[in-house]
C-alpha cells in the first residue's frame, strides 16, 4: 500500500490547481504527480490517499487504479477485472457497485459492461472463498469504476463514497447552489492566500447560502475540507483507525482563528440565515461576517481593499440582485402595491442594466478591490463596460464559464469594441 496509482479527477479547468493542491498536502512532485485531462495522477501511499480525502478542495473523488489495458469486448473487461486482488480490499460480508464512464467507447452498452466486471469480481470471490459479496446499486460499501475510451479500460476502486464536494454542512441552500469544489476553484484561481505576506479581506456581495464564504473561512481557519463527513475508504481492508485517528488529531490541532476579514452579503436575508447556519454547521460562524443588502446599494464591508469572489445571478436568477436590478419607477411601483422588492423581483433577461450598474456602483465606492466573477456570459465585460485583466476558463458542470478579473478604478476603464484579455488557462506545471 505504500506505492498506489492514483487518480483524482476534477472539473474541467481545475487540474492545475488541482496539482498545486496535491502538491501542497502531500509534497508530492515531477513524475509522482502527473497533470492528466479532467483531473491528477500520482503514485502515493495509502496515508497520502487519505491525506487527500480530508484535505481536497478541488478533487471530486480520491480513486485507486487497480487495472488498466485494452479492449474489444465486454470479454476483454471480465479477464482484466478477474486479475484484481479485490481480496485485499473488501471481503463477502460487503456489498459493491460498478459504476461505469466512457469516451468513445464502441461498446453497445455501459450496462452490459458494468455486468461483465461485476460477473469478474464476484466469481472471482466464489472461487477464493466460495462465497461472493452482493451488489447493492444504492448504498454499497464499495464503489468499483470502470472508465472507458476508444480502446482502454481502466478499473478504479473509491476510497472516497460520496462526492467530494459534499463536505456535510451544506444543508440550507437555494435554487442552483454553486458546488463546494467549483466555489473553491474560483479562491484557486483569484489567488486568495490568507496566510500570506499580505493577506487581503474577501467579500462575496451575491453569498445566496454561503458557498463562497464558507469555503474561503475554512481555509483561512485550516479546517480540512473534510472534517465533517465519512469515506469509503473507512470500510475497506487496508483501513486502520488509529492511522485515521491520528490524521484528524493533527489536522484539529492545526485550525486556528481567522487571520483576515471575510465578509458576505445577500438581497434575500432568507439566503443570509441558510447562510448564517451553513456556516454554523462548517465551524467558521465566527470567522464570517454576514448581512443582508442589495448589492448596489451595499459599501465596502471594511477600509482595506480586498477580494471579490462571486457567482452573480444571471438569467432567471438575476432577481438575486434585488432592488438594483429594477429602476427606481419600477421599485416605487412595487413598494406603492405592496410588493417585496427582492429575489423575485423582475428584470431584463440578459442582465445588462444590472451589471452596468453594479460596475458603476464598484467604479465608485469600491477603488482598489479586486472582483472575480463567474459567468457563461463571455459578452460579461461589455455589460459591465470595464476591461478584464485575466480570464480563466472553468466548468460548472456541462457549462463553460469564465472566471473574469476586474480591478477597480475610479472612473471608465471601458475597453475598445471587441477588445479583452485573452484567456488564461492555468500553468500545470507552475508551482
Amino acid at each position: 500500500m505504500n506505492q498506489l496509482q492514483l487518480f483524482l479527477p476534477c472539473a474541467a479547468g481545475v487540474e492545475g490547481f488541482l496539482a498545486d493542491e496535491v502538491h501542497a498536502i502531500t509534497g508530492l512532485a515531477g513524475n509522482d504527480l502527473l497533470v492528466g485531462r479532467g483531473g491528477v495522477l500520482l503514485r502515493a501511499s495509502w496515508r497520502q490517499a487519505l491525506l487527500l480525502n480530508l484535505h481536497s478542495r478541488l478533487a471530486q473523488r480520491v480513486l485507486v487504479q487497480l487495472a488498466q489495458g485494452l479492449y474489444r469486448s465486454e470479454n476483454d473487461l471480465y479477464q482484466l477485472a478477474s486479475g484484481v486482488a479485490w481480496e485485499i480490499w473488501f471481503t463477502t460480508r460487503q456489498s459493491f457497485k460498478i459504476d461505469v464512464t466512457a469516451q468513445h467507447s464502441p461498446l453497445t452498452s455501459l450496462n452490459f459492461a458494468a455486468l461483465r466486471v461485476k460477473d469478474a469480481v464476484a466469481d472471482r470471490f466464489r472461487a477464493k472463498s466460495g462465497v461472493r459479496p452482493d451488489v447493492n446499486t444504492q448504498w454499497p460499501d464499495v464503489r468499483i469504476h470502470l472508465h472507458l475510451t476508444t480502446d482502454e479500460a481502466t478499473v478504479y476502486i473509491d476510497t472516497s463514497g460520496e462526492p467530494l464536494f459534499k463536505r456535510g454542512w451544506r444543508e440550507d441552500k437555494g435554487d442552483a447552489p454553486l458546488k463546494e469544489t467549483l466555489a473553491a476553484a474560483m479562491i484557486a484561481a483569484s489567488g486568495w492566500d490568507p496566510h500570506g505576506p499580505t493577506p487581503m479581506p474577501l467579500y462575496d456581495p451575491c453569498c445566496g447560502s454561503g458557498t463562497v464564504l464558507i469555503e474561503a473561512a475554512q481555509i483561512a481557519c485550516r479546517i480540512p475540507a473534510g472534517m465533517l463527513r465519512r469515506f469509503a475508504f473507512e470500510k475497506l481492508l487496508p483501513f486502520q483507525g488509529h492511522v485515521w485517528s491520528a490524521i484528524k488529531e493533527e489536522a484539529e490541532k492545526a485550525i486556528q482563528a481567522s487571520p483576515v476579514g471575510i465578509f458576505g452579503s445577500d438581497v434575500s436575508h432568507r439566503m443570509v440565515d441558510f447562510a448564517l447556519r451553513n456556516a454554523e454547521r462548517a465551524g467558521v460562524a465566527e470567522a464570517v461576517h454576514l448581512r443582508g443588502g442589495d448589492a448596489l446599494q451595499r459599501m465596502p464591508p471594511c477600509e482595506q481593499p480586498g477580494v471579490m469572489v462571486l457567482n452573480p445571478p444571471y438569467g432567471e436568477r438575476i432577481a438575486a440582485a434585488g432592488a438594483a436590478g429594477q429602476n427606481a419607477s419600477e421599485r416605487a411601483a412595487q413598494r406603492a402595491q405592496g410588493d417585496a422588492v427582492g429575489r423575485e423581483a423582475a428584470h431584463t433577461d440578459d442582465g445588462g442594466e444590472f451589471f452596468s450598474q453594479l460596475a458603476s456602483h464598484w467604479k465608485k465606492n469600491y477603488a482598489g478591490w479586486q472582483a472575480w466573477m463567474l459567468t457563461p456570459d463571455l459578452k460579461l465585460p461589455g455589460k459591465m463596460r470595464l476591461k478584464e485583466s485575466r480570464r480563466v476558463p472553468l466548468w460548472n458542470g456541462p457549462i463553460e464559464c469564465r472566471l473574469f478579473r476586474f480591478d477597480m478604478v475610479k472612473g471608465s476603464v471601458r475597453p475598445p469594441r471587441g477588445e479583452g484579455a485573452p484567456d488564461t488557462p492555468r500553468d500545470p506545471h507552475a508551482r
